[in-house]
């Protein structure tokens, strides 16, 4: 991992939960899970996102803590990512996430009670390249 990467919360191990739905390694610590809301933190390594999904029954909200990556929604342009950039992602959203191409990315992910995420496919490399 870059020296200059300075993640603020433990990398944690592969992402096993979800990991067959990311292309490249992503890595997962769990932080918390009181009350039935879990808080995770995200680990993407460069150039690494999750397929497209959508989150039924709760939203997600992702704290960005570290790296550079992008979020994006069905039908929008990517927005792009930084430390302290707060996305609040509405329940029923088609949506991704993940590190820009050249660059580590960590994301504190916060799930509420409920929410159950339905994996589609993959974002297009196509598309993904296109980002800067």
């Amino acid at each position: 991992m870059n020296e200059a990467f300075q993640n603020l919360f433990p990398q944690g191990g592969p992402n096993t939960a979800a990991g067959q739905y990311f292309s490249g390694a992503s890595y997962l610590h769990l932080l918390s899970s009181e009350g039935g809301v879990t808080v995770s933190n995200v680990t993407f390594e460069p150039a690494c996102r999750n397929n497209w999904h959508i989150h039924h029954n709760g939203g997600q909200i992702l704290l960005c803590t570290a790296g550079r990556g992008y979020y994006q929604e069905w039908g929008k342009p990517a927005q792009e990512l930084h430390p302290g950039d707060v996305i609040s992602i509405p329940p029923e959203v088609k949506h991704w996430h993940g590190a820009a191409q050249d660059s580590w990315f960590a994301h504190v992910a916060i799930s509420v009670p409920g929410s159950k995420a339905e994996w589609l496919e993959p974002v297009a490399d196509a598309e993904y390249r296109k980002l800067k």
